[in-house]
């Protein structure tokens, strides 16, 4: 599989992460709104992360108004609401060399740039 970067176009931290990322990345970009994740590309990320719940964004504001929080949610619940709406995938997701590097912690962004190097 190409290494890819799954982001959203109008999220300001996306952006800026892309824009710190070396040119030399040779990225395929994804974004998740204009061209929604489908089963096949979930599917692929669950197997690599272990969970949908590792993939699950407990930030989104649609988390928050559906009042999910306060519900025990399956992995299934996690890979259904992945699928309806791009905002519950935590972001951004880079899949380099067949590993997954989740979210915009330090820590991650760190071994993203890391792998990227050894491409």
């Amino acid at each position: 599989m190409t290494d890819t970067i799954y982001y959203l176009a109008s999220c300001d931290t996306c952006r800026k992460i892309i824009k710190s990322l070396p040119k030399s990345a040779n990225l395929k970009y994804h974004d998740i709104k204009q061209d929604p994740i489908t089963i096949e590309e979930l599917e692929y990320m669950r197997s690599l992360s272990g969970s949908y719940e590792a993939l699950f964004s407990k930030k989104a504001q649609l988390y928050k108004s559906m009042d999910l929080k306060n519900k025990n949610l399956t992995e299934d619940d996690f890979r259904k609401y992945i699928l309806e709406h791009y905002t519950f995938i935590s972001r951004p997701v880079f899949i380099i060399q067949d590993k997954i590097y989740i979210g915009n912690t330090q820590q991650n962004m760190l071994q993203v740039m890391k792998a990227l190097e050894n491409v």
